[in-house]
């Protein structure tokens, strides 16, 4: 296929699944859903799965394999810039010293985990079965460890504002949890990908070196680079956009040279990319990069699909299907419900909600997921099991969450809302906390 063929077949692809994940991530909200559910069945409708059925080769002739490549690098390109932006949003300095949410949080990873390492070794046959020939050893293991510990921080925000929770102190401590169990996860993940990559035992402490120089140079010069030419006196290179850009297709592109994914370089960038004087990050930096990733994202979405196989699942992968979303919602669940409930002495009704918050998972499970599978540490079959397991998940979460909710206020008690407080809640993107002795809540990502 010529350059000519080629961008059109592109721009003609890239209208399709804009177009499509819009409609249905718009008619996922009339349901009640996050968009993010309908964005990711509209990826599966665009793959093989279901548009490959069409007679007269339409999938084919809508997404020809020459194109697979140019649509995998956008969607790499929108993954890096809206992790960025998770990254830069993510303020951990916040949970110091608050009790609930270290609690939730290590319960949220820990109990998971054990869950999802649980499963393998009870099952090591039925995994076996659907792992398309790749070991299922230790890496494996803790592969799914965290693949059933994950919390998707950005969904979790969106159902948490569309439910009318903003506020409350259950999503206050859950949204609080979610971003401490991310930021413990992507390290193991890291772990997963190094320990998974074939070579000798030299090889291997080169590479984690190298991996922690690279850290180290990142958050001790790169840093304060930043800061210094964030500080200085008026200059011609005034606008941020183009630096943080910049910055984080570099970082994405060091960490996949060192064998890792770009998300691990485009979160680490955000994460030391400069705040402002008073902690926020900078609207300036946040909202291009947040806006242009997430108007890619469907491409990451409809790439994710093409790898899904549903008329390559047997009769006997529903077993493992139910034990996996059986596990995922178990773990998460009690995990919350009971951390929430002992350790912080939460309401039973209050507990629940946390653990339920928090079996959210969504965009950020189809991430690992996507990084298993390019990694070769998980198969098809079970990759495609993996995200009918991360959409049912998700789309449960709302529906569990109505019996649970109730009014902040009883009838007869009136509760005075301060006035900073009612411009944040009239934001879209709020989840703050009322100013009380609950555990704040990060900035929504």
């Amino acid at each position: 296929m010529g350059t000519d063929p080629l961008v059109t077949h592109t721009l003609a692809a890239l209208a399709l699944v804009i177009t499509a994940s819009w409609a249905l991530g718009a008619a996922a909200r009339r349901l009640r859903q996050p968009p993010v559910i309908g964005q990711l069945l509209a990826g599966v409708a665009l793959g093989p799965s279901l548009l490959g059925l069409a007679p007269h080769d339409v999938y084919a002739t809508l997404f020809p394999e020459q194109i697979k490549p140019v649509l995998t690098a956008l969607a790499q390109v929108a993954l890096a810039l809206f992790l960025f932006a998770v990254g830069y949003e993510l303020d951990l300095g916040q949970l110091r010293h608050r009790r609930a949410v270290t609690t939730v949080s290590l319960s949220g990873f820990a109990l998971p985990m054990l869950v999802g390492a649980g499963l393998v070794v009870l099952l090591p046959g039925a995994f076996r079965s659907v792992n398309g020939g790749h070991p299922v050893d230790a890496t494996f293991t803790l592969y799914m460890a965290i693949a059933l510990s994950i919390t998707a921080v950005p969904v979790l925000a969106s159902i948490i504002r569309d439910q009318g929770l903003a506020g409350s102190r259950p999503a206050t401590i859950a949204m609080a949890a979610a971003g401490v169990i991310d930021a413990l996860s992507w390290p193991v993940l890291a772990i997963c990908l190094i320990g998974g990559e074939q070579g000798s035992l030299r090889a291997w402490f080169t590479r984690i070196g190298l991996l922690v120089a690279y850290v180290l140079v990142m958050l001790f010069v790169v840093r304060r680079l930043l800061v210094w030419w964030m500080e200085r006196p008026g200059s011609l290179l005034t606008d941020p956009v183009p630096v943080a850009t910049a910055l984080t297709l570099a970082s994405a592109w060091a960490t996949n040279a060192l064998g890792l994914h770009v998300i691990f370089g485009a979160l680490l960038a955000g994460a030391i990319m400069p705040r402002q004087r008073d902690g926020v990050p900078d609207s300036q930096v946040l909202r291009p990069l947040q806006g242009t990733g997430s108007l890619l994202l469907p491409v990451f979405f409809t790439v994710s699909g093409m790898s899904v196989r549903l008329s390559e699942l047997h009769a006997s992968d529903l077993l493992l299907l139910l034990a996996l979303c059986v596990a995922a919602v178990v773990g998460k669940v009690a995990a919350g419900s009971l951390s929430a409930r002992g350790g912080a002495q939460l309401p039973w009704r209050d507990s629940l909600l946390i653990g339920v918050l928090l079996n959210t998972r969504g965009l950020t499970e189809l991430i690992v997921l996507n990084v298993g599978l390019q990694a070769g540490l998980i198969g098809l079959r079970l990759y495609t099991l993996l995200v009918i397991m991360a959409l049912f998940t998700t789309a449960a979460t709302g529906p569990l969450i109505r019996p649970l909710h109730r009014p902040a206020a009883t009838p007869g008690k009136t509760i005075a809302v301060p006035r900073d407080k009612e411009t944040a809640d009239a934001r879209p993107d709020s989840a703050q906390s009322p100013a009380s002795d609950t555990e704040p809540t990060p900035r929504p990502q």
